[in-house]
């Protein structure tokens, strides 16, 4: 079993002699590059900072983001944490405690303020982990994302849900992802700052309760999406190998789908299979795409016998090519703005986001709802395909690539986002750095003497 590994040097070259400083909290490939432009600014800003990494992704793959964007020599703890998500959850909720003593012990005179970042379970876990064994709040990067839906009445009429998606009535829908939805919820309630990417998430919390500002500090800033950050780090990433040398068939076809499928809910037996039969259903109609096997989608396709039909269809068809999770991010990027991209196909909310960035590319999101509304509603950089069938799904990509009016819609879109984000969210909080991280309500209410101090009787 893993266990908790502070490295005692970094730590201290981050906190000796400091009254204030952040701690970056990284869990998932997505807190990778979406946390990193953070750990830049401050670096550059000079604003004391260093990582808490909770261990979920790790391996040679998953983690390859940790030195792709060169956060390993920052990472001051590594919580192990490995699992189930009860195992996960304990695991935090104990591990923060040993850390959060940790710190009271060696560095009693610091405040340490933990960032963490979307909708992962670190988002939901460790912001009540931290604020039961401190009594303080965390800053949330990435906050407010909040999933909602539109009318399905014509889900299968490619056009008529096509023209709803842009033009009808959203509702909210909270119900998916899961555990996202309930992990960036959760997480809020622990948080003293909320970054919001746009006004939309910003309306969500006021909605819930969280006030815009307290005692004349604001509190849920828009500041944009730091995916922006790190698609401007490696958008021109001089790759000693491009992703075209790996896959050549990339390069010798074009309008290229990409298909990347992992939530939960898609891994369910009908959903999968709408997926997996409408995705064939394309390559047989002659259209090419590319798809990409995650760790839990090979072991859907294993468990519903579909991964050696796709082996074979990877043999047989030039159009099909059938690869693991590409290992860094910039093949990714090097890929979605080559031109050779007609749309990805995914369920990732990250995509959502990057594909607003990405011009190249269109974003066809297989979800019933997204916690990314704005760029449909909004930018109308992206489209619902959800899985209500495999005739559905193949029927829906294909009207989209058919038809042009559709194709320039989604590719002439609003940039969402803004730019600098980390930079943004650094120079926030290096101007609140005497400011309390917990508050009661006498003080929210006015009364500044109410302190912040806390003992268990």
């Amino acid at each position: 079993m893993t266990q908790l590994d502070i490295h005692s040097e970094r730590l201290r070259q981050a906190l000796d002699g400091e009254e204030f400083a952040i701690a970056v909290v990284t869990a998932t490939k997505p807190d990778f590059y979406k946390q990193a432009p953070v750990v830049a600014a401050a670096n550059e800003y000079g604003l004391p900072c260093f990582i808490i990494h909770t261990g979920q992704h790790y391996d040679d793959v998953l983690g390859h983001g940790l030195s792709e964007y060169d956060l390993e020599s920052h990472i001051a703890v590594d919580m192990g944490v490995r699992g189930g998500l009860s195992e996960k959850t304990a695991a935090l909720m104990t591990r923060t405690k040993t850390f959060a003593d940790h710190l009271d012990e060696q560095f009693p005179e610091t405040t340490v303020l933990p960032i963490v970042h979307g909708d992962t379970h670190a988002a939901g876990i460790f912001p009540q982990a931290w604020a039961f064994a401190t009594n303080q709040f965390v800053a949330h990067n990435e906050a407010g994302l909040r999933g909602m839906m539109p009318d399905f009445d014509n889900a299968d009429e490619p056009a008529a849900f096509v023209a709803d998606q842009f033009e009808g009535e959203w509702t909210l829908n909270r119900a998916e992802p899961f555990p996202e939805q309930y992990d960036t919820f959760v997480g809020s309630a622990a948080s003293i700052y909320h970054f919001a990417p746009v006004e939309r998430n910003r309306q969500h919390l006021l909605e819930e309760g969280y006030p815009a500002e307290s005692n004349g500090v604001e509190r849920i800033p828009v500041v944009g999406n730091s995916i922006v950050d790190a698609i401007a780090m490696k958008r021109d990433h001089d790759l000693t190998e491009s992703i075209f040398d790996i896959y050549p068939v990339l390069e010798a076809r074009d309008d290229w789908i990409r298909v990347d499928i992992h939530r939960r809910a898609n891994l369910l037996p009908e959903r999968f299979s709408s997926i997996v039969e409408g995705i064939i259903g394309l390559v047989e109609d002659g259209y090419n795409v590319n798809f990409v096997e995650l760790t839990a989608t090979k072991k859907a396709l294993e468990n519903y016998g579909y991964r050696e039909r796709l082996l074979e269809l990877d043999a047989d068809r030039e159009n099909f090519l059938f690869t693991g999770l590409w290992k860094k991010h910039a093949h990714v990027y090097e890929f979605l703005t080559s031109g050779q991209c007609f749309a990805e196909y995914t369920d990732s909310g990250s995509m959502q986001e990057e594909l607003n960035v990405i011009d190249e590319a269109l974003c066809l999101t297989a979800r019933f709802n997204t916690d990314r509304p704005e760029t449909v509603m909004d930018a109308e950089s992206n489209l619902l395909v959800p899985p209500t069938s495999a005739t559905a799904v193949r029927d829906t990509i294909e009207y989209v690539y058919e038809t042009e009016r559709v194709r320039d819609r989604l590719g002439d879109n609003e940039a969402l986002y803004g730019e600098n984000v980390g930079r943004q969210i650094v120079e926030f909080l290096d101007d609140r750095r005497d400011d309390a991280v917990f508050e009661w309500a006498s003080r929210r209410a006015g009364f500044d003497s109410a302190g912040t101090e806390f003992e268990y009787l």
